[in-house]
Formats: structure tokens, sequence, C-alpha cells
């Protein structure tokens, strides 16, 4: 049913004006009229056909109201055989019951002004309907059994859609009123149409092959079919006549008498009906009551029993959410110790003297590479020194050729240069030509051309320089930490607390303004390596051969004066441990501070945090090595160690991935995948806010962060090894 045809419920004064219709028309003495019409109904109750059944009322008016059918349910048309007068304008109907025609006393019809669409049939059956009013629906054309309303006297079409009328209109031959919009009418046209009544009619009965007659010789055998057997004088005279009238008047009195006894014990009846219905109906609540109580008693149990289990169910969660919260805050605590100490790390890194050592030693170290003597020209390892830097420039070139990928993507993205793309597949095909080349070609052409030695020579002063190394390490385990807070801050969200969030966003961002200054440095540091790459190769000779060869070699072999002198003091067999476990770059410490195999025998992993072994496993792993070593050593006193008399050979380069210490298990076993497609794992830092929540593809159109919303100003591609 559509929104405007839904039921609507009465005003308090519309449901007052129906209560006093329906008494008005119950009391003794009552016209034969029911008027419930202003009462805003949306069906016409059960009740008015009850009263117009056992009162036989002969007129219905129900107009204004809102009515969408005419008969509800559990309701009978034959209720309304006595109407005679039916009033239905200004309602919502759609369309008049199929079997109307059994309203067969049934004179005026009056559906002005509502929704109909069609008339039904059985319409046709109305022999007694002197006037039929349906101006302004909807109807498109009348159906043909409208020709057989013989006493259809007024008839009003006007305001719809029709276009023709019936043929069979014709024998209708008491019709005098037509009214129809002539304007739009095909069928009569609309000339005939515009002539009147009598036109049309006389128009259909040309059509139909019939003679047309006035409608005054047809009114009064359908009006007064009585009419002339009263005209007619009886042979007796006026005196007959009188008292046939009288007899008659007395009649239909005592008729009248009858009928208002029989209404009477029909009223009776009723009321002894409606009496007993009400007590069935009493019965019928109290029972009612009484299951409703058992139900409300049985809902009552099931709820308390049910509030019962949400009760313990609550608290389970509670107690689960209380121990997810401790757990959480530990982490927290353990991460924000974890920053700390590297905050300290760094601080005392800075005031370290060995940085300060390796930076007035510098000057001197450059001094010595600026002159090569003959001895070591002569001594040149042509083929190793070539091969190696064959295999750096290789490496080198790899890096640089992901770092030009990320970049041209990005510029292409903003700038579409297609020019920059092309001269990026060159490089690439460039490299994909060296990586196919003979390795004795590529070697014999690094032998023979300066300017790949001299970048091989960048190659590995940039990875040999102490400080470049720490910076690299530094900004490692600051990403390590970083990922690890965003991690932190995506569970303390699904775990919907608030604890420690001011904590963790101020070390995130202490963390992420390390990280910049740490960017800063490792920036500034590689501007120095090439002003004094540019002041070597300045001071070179221009006739040198093999100039960069040479500095590659000494390079690869030359350690710091500080280092080699610290290093010389260190003991061999403590020496080589730090190269067996890989911690080869932690030479310089233990030297600093002059530790031995005894002292280390002595001290705790705390000890070791302190001197700057940040590595939790690698602490217990030196401190039990060394006490391995001590016991062989009491075991073979030949074996006791010695200090080195000579320096140590070169050890090994130091990996470029540092391992941080280990995170807890909670956030171990988590993938840092990306915030925005869920798929890809994390791999870019946003500055300033330091959040790594995004993939590499999802974060370039992104100009604020997806966590914090804070405009991003920088972005560092994190790569995980």
């Amino acid at each position: 049913m559509p929104l405007f045809f839904r039921k609507r419920k009465p005003s308090e004064e519309a449901r007052k004006r129906l209560e006093y219709q329906m008494c008005l028309a119950k009391e003794a003495g009552a016209d034969d009229i029911l008027d419930i019409s202003k009462c805003e109904l949306s069906e016409i109750p059960f009740g008015a056909f009850a009263t117009c059944k056992v009162l036989q009322k002969k007129v219905l008016i129900v107009h204004t109201n809102h009515l969408t059918s005419l008969l509800p349910k559990s309701c009978s048309l034959l209720s309304l055989a006595t109407i005679k007068v039916l009033d239905l304008h200004d309602n919502q109907l759609t369309a008049l019951p199929d079997d109307i025609g059994q309203l067969t006393a049934l004179q005026v019809l009056n559906v002005e002004r509502n929704q109909l669409t069609y008339l039904p049939r059985s319409i046709g059956n109305l022999i007694q309907l002197q006037t039929l009013n349906i101006k302004d629906n909807k109807l498109k054309e009348l159906p043909d059994t409208t020709g057989e309303l013989r006493s259809l006297r007024t008839l009003d079409v006007s305001g719809n859609e029709i276009q023709r009328l019936p043929q069979l209109l014709a024998h209708v031959r008491t019709l005098e009123t037509l009214s129809l919009d002539a304007s739009s009418m095909l069928y009569p046209p609309r000339e005939v149409c515009g002539a009147g009544t009598a036109a049309v009619q006389q128009f259909l009965c040309k059509e139909s092959g019939l003679e047309y007659y006035p409608p005054s010789q047809y009114l009064l055998p359908v009006l007064e079919p009585n009419g002339a057997e009263i005209s007619q004088d009886s042979p007796d005279g006026p005196t007959d006549r009188f008292s046939r009238e009288e007899v008659e008047w007395q009649n239909r009195f005592l008729d009248y008498e009858r009928r208002k006894e029989q209404k009477a014990l029909e009223k009776l009846e009723f009321e002894r009906r409606l009496e007993l219905g009400q007590r069935q109906h009493a019965q019928l609540l109290q029972q009612s009551h009484s299951q409703k109580d058992e139900i409300l008693q049985t809902v009552k149990e099931e709820q308390t029993r049910l509030e019962q289990e949400l009760s313990e169910h609550q608290r389970y969660l509670d107690a689960e959410r209380q121990r997810l919260q401790e757990q959480l805050k530990q982490t927290e605590l353990t991460i924000a110790g974890r920053i700390q100490k590297l905050l300290r790390d760094n601080q005392r890194q800075k005031k370290s003297s060995e940085i300060l050592k390796s930076l007035e030693n510098e000057r001197i170290r450059m001094e010595q590479l600026m002159s090569i003597t003959q001895e070591e020209t002569e001594n040149l390892r042509r083929r190793e020194i070539a091969s190696a830097m064959q295999q750096m420039l290789t490496e080198s070139c790899k890096s640089r050729l992901i770092q030009m990928a990320y970049e041209s993507q990005r510029q292409s993205l903003v700038q579409q240069a297609c020019s920059s793309m092309a001269e990026m597949d060159e490089r690439f095909q460039q490299i994909l030509s060296w990586q196919q080349m003979d390795q004795n070609k590529a070697i014999s052409q690094i032998l023979q051309e300066s300017a790949m030695q001299k970048a091989a020579f960048e190659a590995l002063q940039v990875k040999k320089d102490l400080m470049h190394r720490q910076i690299r390490n530094q900004i490692r385990l600051i990403e390590t930490e970083l990922l690890q807070l965003t991690q932190l801050e995506l569970k303390r969200k699904s775990l919907d607390t608030e604890a420690l969030q001011e904590m963790v966003s101020q070390q995130r961002w202490a963390l992420s303004s390390l990280l910049q200054q740490l960017l800063k440095e490792k920036k500034q540091r590689e501007e120095e390596l090439r002003d004094i790459l540019m002041e070597l190769e300045a001071k070179s000779e221009t006739k040198q051969e093999n100039y960069w060869l040479i500095q590659y070699q000494r390079l690869l072999n030359q350690k710091p004066l500080s280092l080699k002198l610290q290093e010389g003091s260190l003991e061999r067999p403590l020496a080589a441990l730090l190269v067996e476990l890989s911690a080869e770059h932690y030479l310089p410490i233990f030297a600093h501070h002059r530790i031995s195999l005894d002292m280390l025998c002595h001290m705790s992993p705390g000890d070791l945090a302190k001197m700057g072994v940040s590595e939790a496993g690698l602490q217990h792993e030196i401190l039990q090595r060394a006490r391995d070593l001590l016991d062989i050593a009491r075991i073979q006193p030949e074996l006791k160690p010695t200090k080195a008399l000579e320096p140590l050979p070169a050890p090994q380069e130091p990996p470029e991935s540092v391992r941080p210490s280990a995170p807890p298990a909670e956030l171990e076993g988590q993938a840092s995948e990306c915030v925005v497609c869920l798929e890809r794992e994390a791999q870019m830092i946003f500055l300033t806010c330091g959040h790594v929540c995004c993939c590499q593809q999802c974060c370039q159109p992104l100009r604020t962060c997806p966590l914090c919303r804070q405009e991003i100003t920088q972005c560092l591609r994190i790569y995980h090894s």
C-alpha cells in the first residue's frame, strides 16, 4: 500500500463525533439516515454495517474521510441491502467492490473526488439507480453494463480520462442529464458532446440502430410504477376512494407498529448477544491475564538467569580486559625503557671521546692517503683490487638503482616526465649489461677506467667510515622502535584503552626528532666525505698510474691510527671472540675501556650495556664465552691468554643490519600491515609524527597521517632484512 494510504489514527474530536453519530442512529424514533462523515475514518467500522442491517437504514453518508476500501474485512455487502442513498465523495477509494450489484435498492451513488480507475461490471445490476456521480476520478472508460441502468436519470463523468462512451448507453432511455468533458471526447465527437445530453443520446441511438424517444416518456413508469392505479377514479366515487385511503393509512400504521415492535425485538436480541459477547470477552480477558501472568513470571525467571550469566561473563571480560591492560602497560614500559636507553646511548656516543679522536685523526689519515710510495705501486694487487671494486660497484649500482626507481616513480606521478623514465630504463639496461658481462672483462674495464675506480673508492669510503656506520646503525634502531611503537598504538586502540597514551606520544615524538637529527648528520657526513674525495682528486698526480686502485687497496687494509693503537693493546683471544660472534664493531669500545677476559668474568650484562653493547643475547654470549676461555686456560696453563705483540688482521666488514633488542612476545607475533589496504607490510615512516603504518603504494597520495592526521613533511622507506 502506498505511503499516503496508510491508516491514520483519528483525532479525539473525530472519535467523539463518530460515537455521537452511532448513538444518535440507535436511538428510538431516529430517522433512516446514518451520517458518519468527517470522522477521519480509514475504513467503515463494523458497527455501522450492523446498525444499517438491524435498523434498516436507507441513507448512508460517509463522505470526507480517508477510506481506501468500501468493504472492510469480515463484513458483507448484504448488510447494506436496504440502503438507497450512498454518499462516498471526498475519500481515497481506488475501486468499488466487484459485487456492488447486490445493492438492488440503491438509487443515488456519489463517489465524486476519489481515486477510482475502473467501475465493476456488476454496476449494471443497480436497476433502481437514478443518480450516478463519478466526477473527478481516474476512469478511462465506462463498462458496457452501464447500458443496463434502466432508471438512470443523472450521470456525471467529468474530470476523468474518458474519451469514449459505450454504445449501449443508448438503451438508458431515462437519462436526462449527462455531464462530461466535451473537449477531450473522441466518441461521440466533441461537437456532438457539446450540443447536450439529447444530442449525445440521439447519436448513440443512431449508431445502435434504435429510435430515439425523449426521457419524459419513461420517467413516470420508473418513478411512480403505481401512479396510474392511484390516479384512476373508481366507479363508487370519492367516498369509496377516501375510505380506501383511510384503510390504507391504517394498514400502513399497523405495518409501521409491527416493524417498530420487530426492530425493538431485534434490538433486545442484539443487546442480549452483545452482553453475551461481552461476558465471553471478559472470560477471555481473564484467561489472557492469567496466561500473561504466567508468561511474565517465566520471562522474569529467564531474565534473572540471563542477568546472572551476563554478570558472570562481564566479570570474566573485565578480568581479561584488566589482564590485557596490565600486559599492554608492561609492554609500553619495556619499550619506554628501551627508548630512554637508546636516547642515553645516543647522548653518550655524541660525547664519546672515540668520535672526537676519530675526528682529530681524520686529517692525519687523509694526509697519509695523499702520498703514494713506490713500494705500494709495486705491490699493487691489481686483479684482487679490481675484483673487489667490481663487486663494490655492483652493490652500489644495485642500491642506487632501487633509489632511482623509487624517486622516478614519485616524480612520474607528479610531473608525468616520460624522459626521466626512459633515462632510468637506459641505466637499468646498462647495469644489466654490466652484470651479464664476463667477470674478467669487467675487471679489465675497471683497470682501464679511472672514473669507475673512483666510484668504487667512494662507495668503500662511505662503507668504511666509522661515523657514517654509527649513524646508520642508530637510524635502524630508531626505525625498529618506531615500528614497535606504532604496533603498540594500534593494539591499544583495538583494546579501547587510554593508558599511557601521552607517554607513548612523547616517546614517538622524541624518536622522530632524533631520527630527523640523525638524517641531517648522515647527509652532512656524506658531504664531508665527498669534499675529502674532491680534495684527493685535486692533489692527485696527473700522470700517476693506478692512483685510485692504490687508494682503494690502502683504504681496504688501513684503519684509523687511534683504532690501531687501541686494538693493539687488546688481548688476541678476546678480539678473536668478538670477531667470531660478528661483534667486531665493538672492538674500539673494548679497547677504549681496556677490557680483558679476567674483567669480563666479573662483569654483568648491565655493565656491558653501560659500555654500549645493546643486544641482550650478545651480552650473555660474550660473558659465557669469556668464562669458557678462562676455564680452559686454568686447565691448560699454556693456553693462558696473552696480549698480541703485533696488530690484529683487519676484521671483516660489520654487517649492515643491526639487531635491536628482542621485542616482547606479544608484538613479535603481529604483522605490521598497512592500515590503508590491510594487505601489504608497512614500509614507510611518516615525519614528523613518526608512525609506521603504510606501505609504499598507499603512501603516495597521502598528505596527512592516517592515524594522527598530522601533516606529512617527509616519508622514509624501511628495508626489512
